[in-house]
C-alpha cells in the first residue's frame, strides 16, 4: 500500500496506513519530478511524500 500526500496530510496518511496494514509505514520524500505530476490523495495540492511499506 502506498499514500502519496502533501506535507499537510502526512499525519492522515499514516493514521490511514496504521489502521488498514496494521503495521508502521516508511514515509519517503518524493523526487521533484514526480512531485510535478502527483496530486494528494487528500487534496489538490501537489504530493511531496510517500507512506508506504517499500
Amino acid at each position: 500500500m502506498e499514500i502519496k500526500c502533501c506535507e499537510n496530510h502526512t499525519g492522515h496518511a499514516i493514521d490511514v496506513f496504521l489502521e488498514k496494514e496494521k503495521d508502521f509505514p516508511i514515509l519517503n520524500k518524493l523526487e521533484e519530478s514526480e512531485q510535478l505530476s502527483t496530486s494528494c490523495a487528500y487534496c489538490e495540492a501537489p504530493a511531496e511524500y510517500v507512506v508506504g511499506n517499500k
